[in-house]
């Protein structure tokens, strides 16, 4: 049965950690600057999450929590992706590379290549396992069964929302958002932040 209070549960949660600006939003809000297949890598974010935080509220949450094992590949692994991907910010920033000059013609992506950027830096993120799969895993496994399905609603309806206006949203700003000294802003800001969450997990452990 649907419950109202639990699906805004389930939102909240799920948008108060979807929207932390990290790899994947970054990626979406240069590709809506870029103008490059912008509606297919919102998708393929949504895909992704909708089918993690399934996962995670059907029981994975809770077995990787189990595991002292699995719980530190997540969170180490975590730590390393962040610090490199943090590092990587800062180097575009401090180049230069922030300013988009990606968005002319001759860097253009394929649609194939740029769904692949997407999945490599969803999938292969360890801290996106420890956002939808363990902690919101955790929370939903912890309802009631027939709870289960409004908190998963509520947490994958976020995951729907945020995509779809940090996509869309960039490309309808993208005059603004692609300035020089705005992106290396953003980059600036997103490396510092990945660092920061990069050491939290690690102090965290």
């Amino acid at each position: 049965m649907f419950s109202q209070q639990v699906f805004l549960q389930g939102l909240g949660l799920g948008a108060s950690l979807i929207m932390a600006i990290g790899a994947q939003n970054a990626h979406v809000i240069r590709t809506g600057v870029r103008g490059e297949h912008v509606l297919a890598t919102v998708a393929t974010c949504i895909v992704v999450d909708v089918t993690l935080i399934a996962l995670g509220i059907a029981g994975l949450g809770a077995l990787v929590q189990a595991s002292a094992s699995l719980m530190a590949v997540a969170r180490y692994g975590g730590a390393v992706f962040l610090v490199w991907y943090g590092w990587r910010c800062w180097k575009s920033s401090l180049r230069g590379g922030a300013a988009l000059a990606a968005s002319a013609d001759a860097n253009s992506q394929t649609l194939g290549r740029a769904l692949a950027t997407v999945l490599a830096l969803s999938l292969l993120n360890p801290h996106v396992y420890l956002d939808t799969v363990v902690l919101l895993g955790a929370v939903g496994s912890s309802l009631a069964g027939d709870a289960r399905p409004s908190f998963a609603l509520g947490a994958m309806t976020a995951s729907v929302l945020w995509f779809s206006a940090l996509g869309l949203g960039a490309q309808r700003f993208a005059s603004v958002l692609g300035r020089p000294a705005v992106w290396r802003a953003i980059e600036a800001c997103t490396g510092s932040l990945m660092l920061v969450l990069a050491f939290l997990l690690v102090r965290g452990a």
